[in-house]
């Protein structure tokens, strides 16, 4: 098993390119199940998830192959494939349930394993079934999956309303309400960028999707779409992490590639910490100046703070010049790295959904491992930061999220290298 070694103290200077959306690429591959025929994808990251998605689109039937640097994708969808989503891919990537929606509404039958470790509630995939229920699917849940039936082998067009913002329930019932026959009115939707390029590439299918990026969506479904041909956006996450880097104290790093839209309610907590934020032709450059300033975050769906991001904005409030208040809305149990950052030295207490942080002057490397995907970016962030080494061990969470993230660092100065467990 792979590790991440750091040796700290060093400024980061220089440039990273960022790379495409993992978010966005995973329900783009899977809206090509909607139409027959030959897809291109492009700008899609080499990554762990992708290729997970890439084995579970060939177990229907598709034919997946990445170019030669990895950063494209082809995908031939014959005209009928094996509608199903076995336990033994899902349970390595909840975002496999994207294929539930494209599968029913094309061939009006799905059956699709929970997510591993899915307690519907906590990260729920019931708003995806009462979409699917609202558009006329009959689901039935049994032995750890769902099975999805559109009777008469169409869904039906109809006016829907999430209980809650549910960004993979929003692409999820966006891809089936496509095909679906009549008018569709989605509410309360999410509004992500991811969201967004989710239905430009449909449009581009020659679906008819209106409101993108506003709570409310217009579905004119159609009979049929046309093969994919979609280059998919930056990964604001990743490009986030890096804008971190930047803000800790002595950095300066140019991050290409991203687009600063998407990354607004960020961009004012890292003035507020006392970087300095600038959009440079093709990106964002941020430098660190001096000891950070304490910083109060609370995370809410876009266009607020992304609770991808709260792991990592925890680093620099490690160190900043007081105390710092980050509060978690979106997901429970997203204080795991805290502990592994109190081994580093952080002087950090939590209360539910509430994490005090208390400027301390400096870090110091220690052995942590990483506990989810956003945490193990966190955790390389403080051991860039922290004096001596740092071993950053199960890393194969971060090798879901980041492409090579230490071959990215290494050319602005980190002292960074794999090793083996």
């Amino acid at each position: 098993m792979d590790k991440i070694i750091i040796e700290g103290g060093v400024p980061l200077r220089g440039a990273v390119q960022v790379s495409g959306a993992k978010n966005a690429t995973l329900p783009i591959l899977a809206s090509a199940l909607l139409a027959e025929g030959d897809h291109l994808v492009r700008n899609v990251p080499d990554l762990a998830d992708v290729r997970t998605m890439g084995r579970l689109l060939s177990h229907m039937g598709c034919t997946f192959e990445r170019s030669a640097d990895h950063h494209a994708a082809s995908l031939r969808v014959p005209a009928a494939v094996l509608p199903e989503a076995p336990y033994e891919l899902v349970k390595t990537m909840r975002a496999s349930v994207v294929v539930l929606g494209p599968l029913v509404a094309r061939w009006g039958r799905a059956r699709v394993s929970l997510p591993g470790g899915c307690a519907i509630g906590a990260r729920p995939i019931d708003l995806h079934l009462k979409g699917l229920e609202a558009l006329g699917a009959e689901i039935e849940l049994s032995h750890g999956y769902v099975t999805a039936t559109a009777p008469g082998g169409r869904l039906k067009g109809a006016d829907f309303t999430f209980d809650g913002q549910t960004v993979t329930g929003t692409e999820n019932i966006m891809m089936a309400a496509a095909l679906a026959d009549g008018r569709s009115v989605l509410r309360n939707c999410a509004r992500e960028p991811e969201v967004i390029d989710l239905a430009e590439a449909l449009n581009r299918m020659g679906a008819r999707i209106e409101g993108a990026g506003t709570d409310a969506l217009r579905i004119e479904g159609v009979t049929s779409l046309r093969p994919l041909d979609h280059t998919v956006i930056a990964d604001r996450i990743e490009a986030g992490t890096f804008m971190v880097a930047g803000a800790l104290p002595g950095c300066d790093v140019e991050v290409r590639g991203c687009l600063a839209g998407h990354l607004e309610a960020l961009i004012v907590k890292l003035r507020a910490l006392g970087a300095t934020v600038t959009e440079v032709a093709g990106g964002v450059r941020v430098t660190g100046d001096g000891r950070p300033r304490p910083v109060d975050v609370r995370t809410s769906p876009h266009p607020g703070f992304p609770t991808d991001m709260q792991a990592q904005v925890m680093v620099p409030l490690c160190l900043a010049d007081g105390s710092s208040t980050v509060t978690e809305t979106v997901f429970e149990n997203r204080f795991m790295h805290v502990q592994e950052l109190q081994r580093l030295g952080a002087d950090i207490s939590t209360d539910g959904k509430t994490a005090v942080v208390r400027g301390v002057a400096s870090l110091s490397g220690a052995p942590v491992m990483a506990s989810d995907l956003r945490a193990s970016a966190a955790l390389v962030l403080a051991g860039l930061a922290a004096e001596g080494t740092t071993e950053v061990l199960r890393v194969y969470h971060l090798d879901r999220g980041y492409e090579r993230i230490e071959a990215k660092l290494a050319p602005l100065g980190a002292r960074i290298r794999r090793g083996k467990e």
